[in-house]
């Protein structure tokens, strides 16, 4: 017999296992931190080192330093923002609101736009939400009045300026006609001081170009609580802000707080009770509420307690800088339980972001992590047309000076080439020609209130 042959073997199929991702790094927010710590990312990690997700509602950073002049008709509001895809092109983002952190699985619970709910894994998390408009409960705030946080409410207020003053051109009921033409600004901070400064600029080129007003009959308030205004700077500066801002008309209240504004009535702790159509809040700001959603210690601002390495107290692989962030200030002190906190700066913010990107790295590599110590260089404000204060390394600017310091300063701040020159270009037109006091929904024959139902204050951008 011929032996039968054995049976020629099958080959096997290699299973194919997933191969593993490389570190993932999500960063919420895409601010001052958020851009800042995703660029410097992008040129420090080696190729397939980790990836990066950004996460934002917004598919653009807003330079808010300049949105007293977007809502001023100075600046087109497209130039002072910053698309995120376009200037990032090695992470990957994300336009959607971050709602909720999974610190033990490691996840990040995200809302797109349309509603739909996604959730991303992370071996790294940052957290910069920003801030939201900090409130009291006066009655009637949110309802009457808009913040002062986002590009939506600078236009939103720079249409109100240009349609109530038309509203006014023609109301022959007097009563309507004040109303009309008060414009409040609760806050004598940085925002609301150059807020106040903008709109009355604005304003004031706006009534010239109607017969029927007189830029006499505008009634701008200012509003602070506390003894003077700008407490970041010195008392004399304060105090120079103050004069100028009274010399073109404005009147500043202070130790005085709005008490009541419904039905579009004004009330203040000094008894004074007058009618205003617009309202600014911009007394301060909070930790977006995100934050204190993740069941980690806040501080009374809401924002998250961070070691000097801007490592979140209490928790791994969670980092945060900002306006939501607790850090200490080193530079202050030198010591980490002594230290006061760093102020909700661009300056601290885009540093912080420096600082934290050089952790990652150094975290995903086994290095040795850096303490943020940074001396505050000194801050600017505006006052309007060729005016403002400035304390630069401690020497005090005041006047055309500091208003050109302020220019020069947040210009070189701004991300991208680009949006610097078209921002030049439109201070040039500005300067050579006239403002731009064309109100969108003027021309869609609607008048735009001051404040709306989805934008009221407190709620996050």
């Amino acid at each position: 017999m011929t032996p039968r042959s054995a049976p020629a073997p099958v080959p096997s199929t290699p299973v194919r296992r997933p191969l593993p991702r490389p570190p993932r790094i999500v960063v919420v927010g895409g601010g001052f931190v958020g851009l800042t710590v995703a660029r410097r990312l992008e040129r420090r990690l080696r190729r397939d080192e980790a990836e990066v997700v950004l996460v934002d509602a917004s598919p653009a950073m807003t330079y808010q330093p300049f949105l007293a002049e977007v809502a001023g008709g100075r600046i087109e509001a497209r130039h002072v923002a910053v698309p995120l895809r376009t200037t990032l092109r090695g992470t990957r983002v994300v336009t959607g609101r971050a709602i909720a952190v999974d610190g033990d699985r490691r996840r990040l619970h995200v809302r797109l736009p349309d509603g739909t709910p996604t959730v991303l894994d992370y071996d790294e998390l940052v957290l910069a939400p920003g801030s939201v408009s900090r409130t009291q409960p006066v009655p009637g705030l949110a309802e009457h009045a808009t913040g002062f946080t986002t590009l939506g409410e600078a236009l939103r207020l720079r249409d109100a300026v240009l349609t109530r003053l038309a509203l006014a051109a023609d109301a022959e009921d007097t009563e309507r006609r004040r109303a009309a033409l008060a414009f409040v600004v609760v806050g004598g901070g940085y925002t609301g001081v150059e807020a106040v400064a903008e709109l009355h600029d604005l304003a004031r080129s706006t009534a010239r170009r109607y017969p029927g007003l007189d830029a006499a009959e505008l009634r701008f308030e200012l509003v602070e609580a506390d003894a003077g205004l700008l407490p970041e700077l010195p008392p004399a500066l304060g105090a120079y802000a103050l004069a100028r801002l009274e010399d073109s008309g404005i009147t500043v209240r202070l130790h005085t707080q709005v008490t009541s504004m419904s039905g579009g009535l004004v009330e203040l702790s000094d008894g004074e009770r007058f009618r205003a159509d617009t309202v600014v809040w911009a007394a301060g700001v909070r930790g977006n509420p995100l934050l204190a959603r993740t069941g980690l210690p806040v501080d009374p601002r809401g924002r998250l307690r961070t070691r000097a390495t801007l490592q979140v107290e209490g928790a791994e692989h969670l980092w945060a800088a900002g306006d939501g962030a607790a850090v200490p200030d080193l530079a202050a002190t030198g010591s980490q339980d002594e230290a006061p906190l760093c102020g909700a700066t661009a300056q601290h913010a885009v540093r912080q972001g420096r600082v934290l990107a050089r952790n990652l790295v150094a975290t995903l590599r086994g290095g040795r992590l850096v303490e943020y110590r940074h001396r505050d260089a000194g801050s600017v404000a505006g006052l309007g047309s060729h005016r403002g204060v400035a304390r630069i390394y401690g020497v005090p600017v005041r006047g055309l000076p500091a208003w050109l310091l302020h220019r020069v300063y947040h210009l070189a701040q701004v991300p991208t080439w680009a949006r610097r020159e078209r921002i030049v270009l439109d201070w040039t037109s500005a300067v050579l020609g006239r403002r731009d006091l064309t109100a969108p929904d003027l021309v869609e024959g609607a008048l735009v209130p001051a404040a709306r139902p989805d934008a009221r204050v407190g709620l996050p951008a």
